[in-house]
This record gives C-alpha cells, sequence and structure tokens, in this order.
C-alpha cells in the first residue's frame, strides 16, 4: 500500500482559514466599537470578557492536544501512533495562541477595568474575603505564573513533538528504540506533572474562578480540565477525519476513530459527574455565599436571571447529546455522526466557558452573543492555518516509531 506522508495544504483550506480569521477581527473590531471605546466600566468589560473567553477556551483546547499525546505516551500505548502528528500539529498552535491569551490575561490584570478582575483594585479597596486571598490574588503572582505556564507548555509541548521526529529518518536499533522509549516517557511524565500543577489545580483558579473572587469550588479545575479535554479530542477527531477524506493517513481506520469516539463519550460523562457533584452539593448546602455562583446563572425564585437559557442549553449539548448519540458502537465508527459530533461538543464548550465568564462582570444583562461568537470562528481559523502549516512540515506517519506496529494491528 501507498502511503501519502507529506500533507499538502489545499488552497480551498487556507482559503478558509484566512477567512476565518478575517472574521475575528472584524467581530474584535465591531465589539471595540460598540463596548470597548466606551467610558462605561461595564462596556469595556464586555470587550475584555469577549476576548479572555476565547483566547483562554481555545488555549486549554490546543493544550489539551499534547496532554493527550503525553497521557498515552505514559502508558506506552501505541494505538494512536497511526495519527500522532495530526495530535502534534494541534499541540503546535499553543505557544501562538498562548502569546494572544498572555497579552489579554495581562491587559486584563494591569489596566484600569476591575469589572472582570474585581481583586485587581488596590489593597486599601479589598474587603475582608478578597484581603485573605491576597497572598494568591495579586497582579504580580497573576503574571509570573501566567508568563511560566505559558511558557512551560509551549516549551515542553516543543520538546515532545522534537522527540518524535528526531527518529524520522533513522531505523533504531534494539537499544536504541529503548533509550528512546524512556526518553519519550521521561519527558511526558515532566509535562504531566506541570499540566498537573496548571491546568488540573492552579490557572483555572487564577484566570477563570478569580472573576467571582469571593465564590470557590474545589472541584472547578477538574471541571475545567473535563471541559477542554474533551473538546481537544473532538478538535483531534475533526482533523483526523478531514485528512482521512483527502485521502491521507491510510493506516488510520475506524478502529482509532472508535477510540476517539469513546474518548468523547466517556470525557462527556465525567464532565457531567463533575458538573452535577459542584451543582448538587452548592444546592444541598444552601450556603448564601456559594449559591450566588449558581443564582448569577439560572436564578431562583427572587432573582431571575438572563443566562438561564445558556446555562441549561449547555448541559443538555454536553451531557445528553454525548449520551444519547454516541453511546452505540456504530455511532462512534461513523465518520459522519463523529464529525457532527465534535463540532457540537466544541460549541457545547465553548458556551460553558461563557457562562463561567460573562456572569461575573456582567450578572444583570446577558451579551448579544453575535460578536463572541464572530471571535471564535477567527481563533477557529487560527487553529486551522497554524495546525495546517505544521502537519505540511513533517511526515505524517513517525514511521520509525517503536509503537508503530501496535497502531497498525489495533483492534478494539
Amino acid at each position: 500500500m501507498s502511503i501519502r506522508e507529506k500533507f499538502i495544504v489545499p488552497k480551498r483550506y487556507n482559503t478558509i482559514a484566512v477567512a476565518l480569521m478575517a472574521v475575528g477581527i472584524l467581530a474584535i473590531a465591531g465589539l471595540y466599537t460598540a463596548h470597548g471605546s466606551k467610558s462605561d466600566p461595564h462596556e469595556q468589560a464586555r470587550f475584555w470578557g469577549s476576548l479572555m473567553q476565547n483566547a483562554v477556551y481555545f488555549l486549554l483546547v490546543t493544550n489539551a492536544a499534547m496532554f493527550f499525546l503525553c497521557a498515552t505516551t505514559l502508558a506506552w500505548g501505541g494505538w494512536q501512533m497511526a495519527f500522532r502528528r495530526v495530535t502534534e500539529a494541534v499541540s503546535a498552535v499553543v505557544p501562538v495562541i498562548g502569546v494572544i491569551c498572555g497579552v489579554i490575561l495581562l491587559a486584563i490584570c494591569f489596566g484600569n477595568n476591575h469589572e472582570i478582575y474585581h481583586w485587581t483594585v488596590s489593597k486599601s479597596e479589598l474587603d475582608n474575603t478578597l484581603l485573605y486571598k491576597s497572598g494568591f490574588l495579586n497582579k504580580e503572582f497573576f503574571a509570573v505564573w501566567t508568563i511560566v505556564t505559558i511558557a512551560g507548555w509551549s516549551l515542553l509541548g516543543r520538546k515532545m513533538r522534537r522527540l518524535s521526529r528526531s527518529v524520522d529518518d533513522k531505523v533504531l536499533t534494539r537499544e536504541e528504540a529503548k533509550k528512546y522509549i524512556w526518553n519519550n516517557t521521561v519527558w511526558a511524565a515532566l509535562f504531566i506533572v506541570f499540566f498537573a500543577l496548571t491546568v488540573m489545580s492552579s490557572i483555572p483558579w487564577l484566570w477563570l474562578m478569580s472573576i467571582d473572587a469571593h465564590w470557590f469550588s474545589t472541584m472547578y479545575s477538574w471541571y475545567t480540565f473535563a471541559s477542554t479535554f474533551v473538546a481537544g479530542v473532538a478538535l483531534i477527531t475533526l482533523f483526523v477525519v478531514f485528512l482521512k477524506n483527502n485521502n491521507y493517513l491510510e493506516l488510520t481506520n475506524q478502529e482509532h476513530l472508535h477510540d476517539l469516539g469513546k474518548f468523547m463519550f466517556a470525557f462527556s460523562i465525567f464532565w457531567t459527574y463533575l458538573w452535577f457533584s459542584q451543582f448538587m452539593l452548592i444546592w444541598y448546602s444552601n450556603q448564601p455565599e456559594e449559591t450566588i455562583y449558581f443564582i448569577n446563572r439560572i436564578g431562583n425564585k427572587v432573582h431571575s436571571s438572563p443566562y438561564k437559557g445558556i446555562y441549561w442549553l449547555m448541559f443538555l449539548i454536553n451531557f445528553l447529546a454525548p449520551l444519547l448519540i454516541l453511546m452505540t458502537r456504530g455511532a462512534k465508527r461513523n465518520y459522519t455522526t463523529i464529525t457532527f459530533m465534535s463540532l457540537l461538543i466544541l460549541f457545547g464548550h465553548w458556551l460553558d466557558f461563557y457562562q463561567m465568564v460573562f456572569p461575573g462582570p456582567s450578572p444583570d444583562h446577558a451579551p448579544t452573543m453575535l460578536y463572541d461568537f464572530g471571535v471564535g470562528l477567527g481563533f477557529v481559523g487560527l487553529i486551522m492555518f497554524v495546525t495546517g502549516k505544521a502537519l505540511s512540515k513533517v511526515p505524517l506517519l513517525a514511521k520509525n516509531h517503536p509503537f508503530l506496529k501496535e497502531s497498525i494491528i489495533h483492534h478494539t
């Protein structure tokens, strides 16, 4: 069988990517004109909130690709080798969006608008709760840990990609293969540890939970991880299906697609478990300092929330749709179904981040989503462009990897 190792970016693909980026730029310009240029701090927060929501969401989603690669590397799994280069290419977007996201977050933190991060006001203006948290919630720590985090993700991800490509032109002996697998395992472990210290703990607290700085949840970071990981798998799946439809990835088949579908199904259920646990415990304890978070999102008997429809739509998309559609074996092996569900999951968790960000600075007026969706499409175009470029630079098949045979004979 002839293997097409070199991906040639179709002209139409680049045209769509550039067009989507143009839509994003126009949406940002529209947002700034309608909100960002106004003197009202609530209007300005509307502009910065949209940039932040999209940048943080797509950064964490693309970074989830490297987590997927490192987790399977630590498990010494070989089933994903047939499409490993797709995962690597998606993770190559992290440094690009990371710079954009870092600039946005630092501009919000050190800017004059305090509607998103209330704790950025001068120390004399902090109430007792925020003063108590000021050892963690302060501008200096926020800036340093944000820069260290984005740099760590980018550098460790780059190292993993370089290790993968180092054997493209070299057939390994038995001893060289052992050493290569060991090096991969060590660097994958370093990434996982750093990922645990950031995505699974501190970064969601800093970037997202501190929007509602008086509220906290011990499940918040895991909830954020589950949301972005399942969306990351969906993004990988979309690129795999695209390449298959264009006669690439000849060694990737329905068995691999089935496993990607199982990941999407399983982590959709895991996300729902975390959603329910957080929601149920706060509802059951009924403490005002905790329930305010959900009152701002779904309301109660005395306070209606403009985000109620968005919140429950997000829940239906992210739980019921995967549960009902991806449960069967056939659905996870069907290209049309898996593509539809990947798109739906990406949109559903985009909505999840929307309701995580906006009710804090704008609890009484839900923003119209047209501009926000336009900004999101801009990031989609950027992901398409950078991923396509990354795919075209290296062979699509890691043909000399010691675990490639396991992927070829993989059966679920």
